[in-house]
């Protein structure tokens, strides 16, 4: 077990540990709230998609505040090196993902949903639910890295496969949107984007489950 484990481990109560929780936390949050905004969006309740993007740009700010927190708290720790290095790499993943959900509401806020056919709107939402239990799973699994280690490495396997699902998903949607018939060329363009934007959620989430594997067998 490494030592920066060990180090969770006796120090379950401190401030930066629950920083890095609350981290965690809001990025899932952000996800959810990113559904929120696909949910309403493809049902043309564009009050409710507005709400709910807002709410993602005011969490994402606040988890960049969170971030640059834990850094603070860890710069100023007794962690080697090595531990600093690997403990701020795993922020900085779990962070990409709530910047990829910020951009994709970027993304889905410019995107005419009227114009997008139902078939697309399906495996949108499909692939915005898979990547919400990316990002849960992810959760799942760095808590468990700080409580319960000897089950962390198993946390992480969940969340590959997750991972490998949404990739799937987003297979279906190429093929789909190479194949119905998208009134606009930026239509098409937009919400090709905003597929690949919420790859790039359950991306970094696989990203950050492979830093809580690096934390756990480095010696």
């Amino acid at each position: 077990m490494s030592d920066l484990v060990k180090w969770f481990e006796k120090r379950r109560e401190t401030k930066t540990l629950a920083t890095v929780q609350r981290h965690l936390a809001l990025t899932t949050e952000i996800v959810e709230d990113l559904e929120k905004a696909a949910v309403a969006a493809a049902k043309h309740d564009n009050e409710e998609m507005r709400r709910s993007i807002e709410r993602v740009t005011r969490e994402e700010k606040e988890a960049d505040t969170l971030r640059r927190k834990v850094m603070d708290e860890i710069s100023k720790g007794e962690l080697s090196p090595t531990d600093r290095e690997d403990l701020m790499g795993l922020v900085k993943k779990v962070d990409m993902v709530a910047d990829w959900s910020r951009e994709s509401t970027r993304i889905l806020g410019a995107t005419p949903m009227q114009h997008v056919p139902k078939p697309i709107k399906t495996e949108l939402l499909e692939m915005v639910r898979s990547a919400k239990e990316c990002a849960r799973s992810l959760q799942k699994c760095v808590n468990k890295m700080m409580t319960k280690p000897e089950e962390a490495l198993q946390a992480a396997d969940i969340v590959e496969r997750e991972e490998e699902k949404t990739d799937d998903i987003h297979e279906r949607a190429r093929i789909l949107i190479g194949n119905e018939d998208i009134p606009k060329a930026g239509v098409a363009v937009l919400i090709s984007q905003l597929f690949e934007a919420i790859e790039m959620i359950a991306d970094s989430c696989e990203d950050a489950c492979d830093q809580v594997r690096i934390i756990m067998v480095r010696k």
